[in-house]
């Protein structure tokens, strides 16, 4: 069985069983097969040290430690490649194209010259710790070039890469100064994958339009001397391992302070990371008009909205909190009582443990983000409900779950109004019709679950082209 090497922007603890889903299904597969983690350690370089980061001989600035059958090798970045690569092109470039906010993308030319300078430090970081049949699985926006970096320097091993954000339409991706050289590189690799079949589409139209690419039947390009295989692979959750933290104390904790402090009201949950992306203030513009146009629901439901810091060092950032902040308080202060707080607002992490408890607790949760990959907090809350009185899921159509859990209420998050009536439409659903729903829902994160999403990846790697 040949060896796995997964790399990323960054890499995880695996001696932490609860790092995430992601992170537990990479790490299995690593195990299962041994192999290397490689990426960004974390820490940053200041000017005065950063001769030895310079060094290209093969073992320079690569530090490995070993877990189990995994090595896990990370480098160090200078400040200057940290601000150009990470919060600069990934940050400031491709997460808002992606997110198709152009607006607030900054073309810094700067930040390109930054970006290619590190995909190229990893690649020959990397080369020297490859084997001949390695598997290379390489995951997301940060690390676009790399496959080409390491062909350049003689890499002839099967490379795999996995898109975790949206693939923006031919259009929007060509307001990128390099998109040109960006799909490119992605013909340096074998197999690219997408949350999506609306990705994938997007990456089709991409390709054929702009770099005139030939269509080879089963997801197969031909272009830049190269074939590259195109493909869906929709992301899931570890269902049971979160099934499980349901039922650790931490989770019963919760669910029961949840159901004793709630007992007179309906709950409603939200839990987003602070980004633009997440729709959070047409979510509490959404939540105003439930309350305006479906008045039997003040003094009974409550939104409690979770909202994690987020780069808040960014612009943009500052500028959606302030926003929420301003939001929150007027909805409380037009609707609030005494007794009753429409909106509970946090603006920390709370820990994964605690969440099956609240989403269990809550009748309905809002996923409402303006556009996104995947969100896998639509299929935790699914997993985390009692199948005899579950909750239901308010989705937007613009998050790639929408393609799967159809039996969610799917809306448009820019309609306030809509979103309000769909609201209202979960808070008054029968029984009958919530359990069925859920039980459509539960079956569709089981059968497409992380397991199957890596298994599925890793077999068509290995596939080679007829």
């Amino acid at each position: 069985m040949p060896r796995l090497v997964v790399v990323s922007n960054r890499t995880a603890d695996l001696r932490k069983p609860a790092a995430g889903g992601l992170a537990v299904a990479l790490g299995e597969s690593l195990q299962q097969m041994g192999g290397l983690w490689f990426g960004w350690s974390g820490k940053i370089i200041e000017n005065g040290e950063a001769a030895h980061y310079e060094d290209d001989t093969a073992e320079s600035g690569v530090e490995t430690q070993r877990v189990g059958k995994v090595t896990l090798a990370t480098i160090d970045l200078t400040r200057a490649d940290h601000d150009a690569y990470y919060l600069g092109y990934s940050n400031d470039v491709l997460w808002p194209v992606f997110h198709y906010r152009l607006d607030l993308a900054n073309f810094d030319v700067r930040f390109a010259t930054g970006y290619k300078r590190v995909n190229q430090m990893f690649a020959r970081k990397l080369m020297p710790l490859l084997k001949p049949d390695d598997l290379v699985w390489v995951h997301d926006y940060h690390l676009i070039p790399l496959a080409s970096e390491l062909r350049a320097l003689g890499c002839k091993n099967r490379i795999g890469f996995f898109l975790h954000i949206p693939m923006p339409p031919p259009l929007i991706m060509a307001a990128i100064p390099e998109h040109e050289w960006l799909m490119r590189s992605l013909f340096a690799f074998d197999l690219v994958g997408f949350q999506s079949q609306a990705d994938l589409l997007h990456f089709c139209h991409y390709v054929e339009a702009e770099a005139h690419a030939k269509a080879l039947g089963d997801g197969y390009f031909t272009a830049f001397d190269r074939v590259v295989r195109a493909a869906a692979f929709p992301i899931g959750i570890d269902v049971d391992e979160f099934q499980r933290l349901a039922q650790t104390k931490d989770g019963i904790d919760m669910f029961n302070r949840m159901r004793d402090e709630y007992s007179r009201r309906k709950l409603l949950v939200g839990v987003d990371r602070l980004d633009y992306s997440k729709g959070l203030p047409h979510r509490i513009n959404a939540f105003r008009e439930l309350l305006e146009h479906y008045p039997e629901n003040r003094k009974s439901a409550t939104l409690i909205q979770i909202a994690s810091p987020s780069r808040e060092d960014v612009e943009a950032y500052g500028d959606i909190r302030r926003q929420m902040d301003s939001l929150c308080g007027a909805v409380n202060g037009d609707f609030g009582e005494l007794d009753w707080m429409p909106v509970r607002y946090i603006h920390r992490n709370v820990a994964r443990k605690r969440l099956p408890g609240l989403f269990r607790a809550s009748r309905v949760a809002l996923v409402t983000p303006l556009r996104d990959g995947m969100n896998l907090v639509a299929k935790e809350f699914i997993a985390a409900q009692d199948e005899e009185d579950p909750g239901m899921l308010v989705l937007s159509r613009f998050a790639g779950a929408a393609e799967q859990l159809t039996d969610a209420l799917l809306v448009n998050p820019y309609d306030a109004q809509g979103t309000a009536h769909a609201i209202q439409k979960a808070l008054t659903m029968p029984l009958n019709e919530r359990r069925n729903r859920h039980t459509r829902l539960l079956k569709k994160i089981r059968e497409q679950d992380i397991h199957w999403w890596t298994a599925r990846f890793l077999d068509t790697l290995r596939e080679e082209h007829q």
